[in-house]
């Protein structure tokens, strides 16, 4: 992934679910172990970590920044304040690239907390990142290099594809659409599979082709020189029994469920921002 002899010291601040996922894919691209350590209040945790993954592990979030280029922060965003408070002198001495995978917190307010004038990237990963098959939503500030975005992308692209935003508050967006995304699908999963079930399907029938369907329609628009809609269209026979589902759907006010939805989801981030920054 990186070709410079002295690859970046990565040091992950909280070595949760997403910050695993994130290593790991890094690993598997080929990042070398040795420059990468992760740290964690548990020991059982550390030594989970070092014999999976073969990384470097820490108890002392101090000692890893003194050693880090970039310190990706993944502690949950409640804890944030106390934790960048605790980092601020290392951080100012080091200077490291700051990388954050909290939801709400604004890259000015993490800034603030750090002591000031630091290079800062709002990540906005999802849960798919867990299976190599993420979208990541990322904001840099002003600070950030091109080096340094170019370094982010390439972590991020080892488990999914990676989106610049150029402005922070479209962030919140890539909440609405990505970053929850999946529970929305998972939802959608969960309903199809229930009405096979009351069409006379056995759960696990219902499952597999509500699942496998899923899976198939979202590589076939990926694989597609074709959008969505026209996919859509494609498959909608006039007077057919796709074309019956489809109307129902509309009627419902499908579209403008999805709307609503995502309007309220990236709200609610607004407000965790505002709640969070306080």
């Amino acid at each position: 992934m990186n070709d410079s002899p002295q690859p970046s010291r990565i040091a992950f601040i909280g070595a949760g679910n997403m910050a695993s996922a994130i290593f790991g894919g890094m690993l598997d691209s080929g990042y070398p172990a040795e420059a990468i350590v992760a740290t964690s209040r548990s020991q059982e945790k550390r030594d989970d970590i070092s014999q999976r993954y073969g990384i470097r592990t820490m108890q002392d979030n101090l000692a890893a920044v003194q050693q880090a280029d970039v310190v990706v922060l993944a502690v949950k965003p409640q804890m944030m304040r106390d934790l960048c408070l605790s980092l601020r002198e290392s951080v100012q001495a080091r200077r490291p690239l700051i990388v954050s995978v909290a939801a709400g917190l604004d890259a000015a307010t993490l800034d603030n907390w750090l002591g000031g004038d630091l290079a800062v990237i709002r990540c906005m990963p999802n849960t798919p990142s867990l299976v190599g098959a993420g979208a990541s939503g990322l904001y840099a500030n002003a600070r950030v290099s091109d080096a340094q975005r170019q370094l982010v992308a390439e972590l991020l692209t080892s488990v999914g594809l990676v989106e610049w935003v150029e402005q922070e508050a479209q962030i919140e967006a890539v909440t609405a659409i990505s970053g929850s995304g999946p529970a929305y699908f998972f939802l959608f999963m969960e309903s199809l599979e229930a009405a096979g079930v009351e069409l006379g399907l056995s759960t696990e029938s219902a499952r597999r082709l509500a699942l496998q369907t899923a899976f198939g329609a979202a590589k076939m628009a990926r694989e597609s020189v074709f959008d969505p809609a026209e996919l859509r269209r494609r498959v909608t026979s006039p007077n057919g029994t796709t074309e019956r589902a489809i109307q129902t759907f509309e009627e419902a006010g499908l579209a403008d469920i999805v709307g609503r939805a995502t309007q309220a989801c990236a709200e609610r981030a607004r407000e965790l921002s505002r709640e969070l920054s306080k």
